[in-house]
């Protein structure tokens, strides 16, 4: 339901109110079925993590419920966090969950190639002047693989090639 075009650009503008709204860093999203995946960085005076999915969860599911004329709940779960600075290695955690997120409608059949995916934003990762629906923050370990953005995106794509290896030998 979420692939439907119509609501993916609804939970998009409600993504957008959130950084309106609140101050944090959205570094990557990615919009499937029926769920999503955000990397948010929130920052220091900001609101906490779970104020920003509740407010993004909670004003979708109003619009979605006036929209189909039905009442309740939207969402089953709460939501899952990782904290990335907390993990083993940082830097390589990060790159690698940023095609993990991409490929992520690969693994599900819905479409071979990530970056033709529409509804995710690791293209804002490859290309500086792609036009991403909502603000995307270029995480520091990204901007740390190298001196211009074309080094840094070929140090990101070794990430990819090492994901895609991988993935391979898992399924």
């Amino acid at each position: 339901m979420l692939l439907d075009e119509y609501f993916a650009g609804i939970l998009v503008d409600v993504i957008a109110m959130a950084q309106e709204k609140y101050d944090f860093e959205l570094i990557a999203y990615q919009i499937m079925d029926n769920h999503f995946h955000f990397i948010i960085k929130t920052v220091e005076e900001g609101p906490s993590i779970s104020r920003i999915i509740q407010f993004i969860k909670s004003k979708f599911a109003q619009r979605y419920n006036i929209l189909c004329k039905r009442t309740g709940p939207f969402w089953n779960e709460r939501f899952k966090d990782i904290v990335i600075e907390k993990s083993e290695n940082p830097r390589n955690y990060l790159l690698w969950l940023l095609w993990y997120l991409a490929f992520n409608p690969v693994r599900k059949n819905m479409i071979g190639d990530p970056l033709k995916y529409r509804h995710g934003s690791i293209n804002r990762y490859l290309n500086e002047n792609h036009n991403c629906p909502v603000r995307i923050t270029l995480h520091s370990y990204f901007e740390e693989l190298g001196q211009s953005f074309s080094e840094r995106v070929k140090a990101f794509l070794w990430y990819e090639e090492a994901y895609r290896k991988r993935w391979a030998i898992l399924f």
